[in-house]
């Protein structure tokens, strides 16, 4: 293989120091017209294709580019709607700055360490739904600025970007209340790793994903406003898939009496369920309502459209992005609100009909 020509190369060939080569390309208005044309003769002779640009940048400290980290498998980005519809924003953003995306993930805890400390980009945007400990970890050996998304800590030292989950799931478990469903139960993202199936006090007592925990005590709070107790709530934790959330349903309506809402903690799931329910000849919201949480743009168009707790996900994006560009001295903690978006897949209890 012939070996790569450099600039040392082609500023010897021109008879010019590597000083003055550099300069013939990058700053070529301070360079004499006759040595200019020289260095460049040397270069097209060598085949020499000018300066790196990714070097050049990575010297002046900016290489205009963001890297967004999960420790999810790759596809986490494409086939999570929230992760979409979020990513659909950062994009656009990006954009409107001329920006680059690095998407960062891994297989595993090796893979995950290499590819942030190889990532060549200014900061990152961390999707931190679970594991988000290991990547706030793992980050911040990188002295770039960096921000979390959903992070399960209050940890003033991390730039993180929330909204307040307690209350969301209080507004859709109240409506539920309102709308007279008493048996209604929990479709929960995981509360720590490595577990799918019936969720007791003792897992809750030992749960490591606060923002699961906080729904879960939202959801609670509602319905205790109706004289429902916490204890008379099925959870059934999944992995947010088609298999553990249909695991989670057959679960719930193999129990006499069924439920008559389901309460689901991301719209994927919510939509997992509206499936389900359909296959099996069950009516929504007449025999069962559903109702989700994120806001995603599925949910609108879905049969019937989803009741949901509406995230600003466009805002999240937003200021993510900026967050990173603008790399603020200290370190910002916002908490976005949410609200109740009311749609066709809940209705009265079937008792109230």
């Amino acid at each position: 293989m012939s070996r790569t020509i450099k600039l040392s190369d082609v500023a010897k060939a021109a008879g010019v120091s590597q000083g003055t080569a550099s300069n013939a390309f990058n700053r070529p208005d301070i360079v004499r017209r006759e040595v200019r044309e020289r260095v460049e003769a040397a270069a097209r002779t060598l085949g020499y294709a000018g300066p790196d640009p990714k070097g050049r940048l990575l010297r002046a400290g900016k290489v205009n580019a963001i890297g967004v980290a999960t420790t999810d498998p790759l596809t986490y980005f494409f086939d999570d709607p929230y992760a979409r519809a979020v990513m659909a924003e950062i994009s656009s953003a990006c954009d409107e700055q001329g920006a680059g995306i690095s998407l960062v993930s891994a297989a595993s805890d090796e893979k995950l360490a290499w590819n942030i400390q190889s990532a060549i980009v200014d900061g990152f945007i961390l999707f931190c739904i679970e594991g988000g400990s290991r990547l706030v970890e793992l980050t911040r050996e990188r002295r770039l600025p960096f921000v979390a998304l959903e992070l399960e800590t209050n940890d003033e030292s991390i730039s993180a970007i929330g909204i307040d989950n307690v209350a969301g799931a209080r507004l859709v478990a109240r409506h539920i209340g309102e709308l007279g469903h008493r048996r209604a139960a929990i479709l929960s993202l995981q509360l720590a790793e490595g577990h799918v199936g019936p969720v007791d006090e003792a897992r809750i007592a030992t749960a490591l994903y606060r923002g699961t925990i906080d729904r879960i005590r939202g959801y609670r709070a509602g319905l205790a406003e109706f004289g429902v107790e916490p204890g008379a709530i099925p959870i059934f934790e999944t992995e947010n898939d088609v298999r553990s959330v249909e695991a989670g349903l057959d679960f719930f309506f193999a129990a006499d009496p069924r439920p008559t809402a389901i309460l689901a903690m991301s719209d994927r799931a919510a939509l997992i369920a509206l499936d389900w329910l359909r296959r099996r000849g069950l009516r929504v919201p007449e025999d069962v309502s559903v109702t989700g949480f994120d806001g995603v743009p599925e949910g609108e168009h879905s049969e019937p459209p989803l009741t949901t707790v509406t995230q600003p996900l466009k805002m999240i994006g937003r200021l993510a992005v900026d967050t990173i560009f603008e790399a603020p001295e200290h370190p910002q903690r916002r908490m976005l609100p949410v609200e109740l978006t009311l749609r066709a897949s809940t209705g009265l209890a079937a008792s109230e009909h």
